[in-house]
């Protein structure tokens, strides 16, 4: 019986035309409608977007939980409290109640396993374990259990409170169900396959059913150790159109909507049935090339480019609840943040630029971007202002995975895209995405980084933003990340930011407890629906 009402329910909430307008979600079930085209994998160590990462957020736990008000914050999570000595050992001591939703009990193991994996693997939550120093080849060393302790010695130095942070990022420290994983192993996989589509966490909820571009069905766990949620089910629905998502917000036929047009946000703004949460994310929407193109190679080409972007006028009509205009790699209001270039579009200028390069009439390119907004919208207008100096840039479209394989590949031209950022509300953790690659070379395979994605490589830029990361010093390391992003200007990266990420999520006003998170960390066991 109860399948055969979850069906119903289903059905019933998937069909925009068969509710009546006084439609409402069940008191004790969270309907969410959002774009599901960049969720590719549930496998936490390969996750790399913000639906990804929702999603694993509530599904796996990690030692430590960054707080959703303030991110400098960080809270207990399986780890129930950590040390960390004057030589930068960190010891996190695991607590002893937690289960996962197979019944086993999580234990120090379970975490070990999970993040060697990632190295083992080669996921994209390497990149942040490489960053410190860490490799298969001496994580045994470096991470070692004791009963039910973890300590941590760092293979390179660098600032303990910066390293924590580790703890609570999903794509670097979900602890897996070692066991039940393994059941599913095949050819020394470690699960890689069927870690895909199925889950195997301790978090306050389980995956019931995945549906790609369509549902995503949660379910609580009652022996969650943090307490069961109240809603006993989260539904995610694939909608990538934001006037239907504002349709049956209006109507009360989703609880939440992410990812709206500007002009829907506006008009539900007026609605008292609805609250419009706007919250500083991190990362930045960008303009990317790959310096594997001949074309791109050229600096003159790249510094065209800089300034055949109309900042002002992308950042006033589009990015309103999606971002605000910022040019530096380093996110606003975090240690080392400097004033900005100030670079405008200045078509005369490019085109000296062009003629330099020995381009005096354009070129034809191909400019990838995810069919939704703003992503889109952002690609029609660069692709406008391209033409002025004579670039036909075509425009393709797709899927997450459509558009962003090809960038991980390194087999691109020009691409607008969204990263740069993580949980860590610190300057390095855009520095590892953006501006570190360690090596250049195809088969480093760093696809967890934007650098490397690109092929941009600078000895000097990698030396100095890893001198930033090791400085114990504040003021100095302060003024180490400022010295990075004037390098990083003065070498025309293959990657300029646009906009700073600001995360804008509508729901009914009924829905409580929802915080929208800074790093994509949004939790849906604090939310309660008063009726």
């Amino acid at each position: 019986m109860r399948n055969t009402l979850l069906a119903a329910f289903v059905a019933a909430t998937l069909s925009t035309t068969a509710l009546p307008a006084w439609a409402a979600t069940p008191d004790d079930q969270l309907v969410i409608g959002l774009s599901m085209a960049n969720i590719l994998t549930l496998d936490p160590a390969a996750i790399a977007g913000r639906e990804s990462t929702a999603i694993i957020t509530n599904v796996y736990d990690t030692p430590i939980q960054l707080d959703a008000v303030d991110v400098t914050q960080i809270n207990p999570g399986l780890a129930e409290s950590w040390d960390v000595s004057e030589d930068g050992t960190i010891t996190l001591t695991f607590r002893d109640d937690a289960v996962f939703a197979s019944g086993n009990k999580v234990t120090v193991e379970d975490a070990i396993w999970s993040w060697k994996r990632i190295l083992e693997l080669e996921l994209v939550g390497s990149a942040t374990w490489q960053a410190y120093g860490f490799t298969v080849e001496n994580f045994d060393e470096h991470v070692q259990a004791d009963g039910n302790t973890i300590t941590v010695t760092m293979p390179l130095e660098g600032d303990p409170q910066l390293i924590l942070y580790i703890f609570g990022k999903p794509s670097a420290s979900s602890v897996i169900d070692r066991q039940a994983a393994l059941e599913h192993e095949v050819d020394g996989d470690l699960a890689a396959g069927w870690l895909t589509t199925n889950t195997a966490g301790s978090g306050p909820f389980t995956l019931r059913n995945w549906t790609a571009n369509d549902t995503i069905i949660l379910e609580r766990f009652d022996d969650y150790w943090g307490g069961a949620p109240e809603m006993s089910r989260v539904l995610i629905r694939h909608m990538p159109e934001s006037q239907t998502k504002r349709l049956m917000l209006e109507r009360g036929d989703i609880d939440i909507g992410l990812a709206l047009s500007v002009p829907d946000i506006n008009a539900l703004s007026a609605n008292d049935d609805v609250v419009v949460q706007s919250v500083p994310s991190s990362g930045f929407y960008y303009l990317a090339v790959s310096m594997k193109d001949e074309k791109y190679q050229d600096e003159n080409v790249r510094l065209a480019l800089r300034h055949l972007i109309d900042y002002q006028g992308i950042n006033e009509t589009i990015m309103p609840n999606y971002g605000i205009l910022h040019q530096r790699p380093v996110t606003p209001g975090v240690m080392g943040t400097i004033d900005a270039p100030g670079y405008e579009l200045d078509v005369d200028l490019a085109e000296q630029y062009l003629a330099e390069a020995g381009y005096p009439d354009g070129f034809t390119t191909q400019l990838l971007a995810v069919n939704e907004p703003p992503f889109i919208d952002i690609a029609t207008a660069i692709q406008s202002t391209l033409a002025q100096a004579g670039i036909n840039a075509e425009i393709v479209t797709g899927t997450g995975n459509q558009v962003y394989g090809p960038m991980r590949e390194r087999d691109f031209e020009m691409i607008v895209g969204r990263g740069g950022g993580g949980q860590e509300p610190h300057p390095h953790s855009n520095m590892q995405s953006l501006v570190i690659n360690p090596d250049n070379s195809d088969d480093a395979g760093l696809s967890g980084l934007i650098g490397w994605r690109t092929s941009f490589y600078n000895e000097e830029l990698n030396d100095l933003a890893m001198q930033a990361l090791v400085e114990r010093d504040p003021a100095e390391q302060e003024r180490l990340y400022e010295e990075v992003q004037y390098l990083y200007e003065d070498l025309v990266p293959a990657l300029q930011p646009i906009s700073a990420v600001v995360d804008t999520v509508v729901f009914r006003s009924d829905v409580e407890g929802f915080q929208n998170h800074y790093g994509w960390t949004t939790r849906f066991d604090t939310v309660t629906k008063d009726r």
